[in-house]
């Protein structure tokens, strides 16, 4: 099988994919446009942040798979890859770290002012008293907005640091709360009033676009600290400058609007000419550590769909609560017995929605769990039943959530 990497990725992972047995076909400086003419004979495609548009899908004959390597696939047209019946893999959690590394390092940085000290030093000027006025983060409350992977390492990093943690999510429970030590927050403005610290590691959706506008700042504290490593659209950017001009808020901040889409160019917008509004380059997950832990995660994703069908990461598979009945069927391991009951349940108009079939030690005899839509009719079971290769077949409701 033929695999098209068309992000950059080291010499020790290609090397790694061709010790999979895969014909690797490496090219990093391919156009997103262009990708539709290379993925012809690919049955599987590997990404970082190249756009996978619906044209490059449909002219893919043989594909299979597609491996975001990174968090989520923004860059993938799911709806077309489910439309053909190809999976679409992603690596979440793996840049946890690098980014809750980067949230305490913007936090350092505004509290203890270093970018101006360092401005300073190198002008050759000297000004420790104006320096030592620094408040410190030991005893102060962090809020977190988004209890995931990087949610859950910055509470980790906040209690080395001595801070207390409360936190908000839309899945966050009482329970989950205090299995990571902290404090949970009915609303987002609940959280934005307790906090001396804010930081956002939610995804961008319809219910989280500009989450922080000037409800929530009007919330905060005044001199507080608010971080957004996450997404800009999450930040009504002209509420935030108010904030900051009004109520002294201190900012940092790794995502920023209008960004070039080239990793050079020019950026300018508001925030950036305000006193105590820090920046980095939208580089929060990206370090050397980071980028091999999710170039290692694709490997992992694409061995395991070699060697047992499965998909790690998986992100656009239908929920399983779909299927209303479960029928098991343990067989003795032979050709043919699989497609006979396929083909009686197809006789009697039952939908399958998903299968497994489990093989028992010996080979002999395996069990296979069919998810339909549909009850199979008596006469339908009685047939199943009544097959050489059967051993027993059943069928029972499943239950369905809400």
């Amino acid at each position: 099988m033929k695999i098209l990497v068309a992000d950059k990725f080291s010499e020790r992972q290609l090397e790694a994919l061709g010790r999979l047995g895969l014909e690797v076909q490496y090219l990093p400086n391919l156009a997103p446009a262009e990708l539709g003419t290379r993925l012809p004979g690919a049955g599987i495609l590997m990404v970082r942040n190249k756009e996978v548009t619906a044209e490059a899908i449909a002219a893919a004959d043989e594909l299979t798979l597609i491996v975001r390597a990174g968090p989520g696939a923004p860059n993938v047209d799911r709806t077309a890859a489910s439309q053909r019946g190809i999976f679409v893999a992603s690596c979440p959690g793996k840049n946890a770290m690098a980014v809750a590394e980067l949230v305490f390092g913007l936090v350092l940085g505004i509290d203890r002012r270093i970018p101006e000290q360092v401005y300073d030093l190198r002008a050759h000027r000297w000004d420790r008293k104006e320096y030592l006025k620094a408040d410190g983060l030991h005893g102060r409350t962090l809020g977190i907005i988004g209890m995931g992977p990087i949610g859950q390492e910055v509470a980790l990093r906040a209690r080395a640091f001595g801070m207390p943690v409360v936190a908000w999510s839309r899945s966050f429970d009482e329970d989950r709360a205090r299995a990571l030590g902290a404090e949970r927050c009915a609303t987002p403005l609940e959280l934005a009033g307790r906090s001396d610290v804010v930081t956002l590691h939610v995804a961008l959706t319809s219910q989280t676009r500009e989450l922080a506008s000037d409800g929530f700042f009007a919330a905060m504290k005044p001199g507080a600290i608010f971080i957004n490593t996450a997404r800009s659209e999450l930040v009504n950017a002209e509420a935030l400058a108010r904030a900051v001009r009004e109520k002294n808020l201190r900012v940092g901040l790794d995502v920023h609007p209008g960004e070039p889409d080239d990793g050079t160019g020019d950026l300018r917008h508001a925030l950036l000419d305000l006193p105590g509004v820090y920046g980095t380059h939208h580089v929060g997950a990206s370090t050397r550590q980071a980028d091999s832990a999710i170039a290692d995660e694709a490997i992992r994703v694409v061995r395991a769909f070699l060697e047992r069908g499965e998909v790690p990461g998986c992100v656009n598979l239908g929920r399983r609560a779909a299927a209303r009945w479960q029928l098991v069927v343990r067989h003795y391991d032979r050709v043919g017995v699989l497609a006979k009951v396929l083909g009686t349940l197809r006789k009697h108009h039952v939908h399958v929605e998903d299968l497994e079939n489990r093989i028992f030690d010996g080979a002999a005899a395996a069990c296979c769990n069919l998810r339909v839509g549909n009850e199979p009719p008596a006469d339908c079971l009685a047939e199943i039943r009544g097959m050489d290769d059967v051993l027993q077949a059943s069928v029972m409701a499943q239950p369905q959530e809400g």
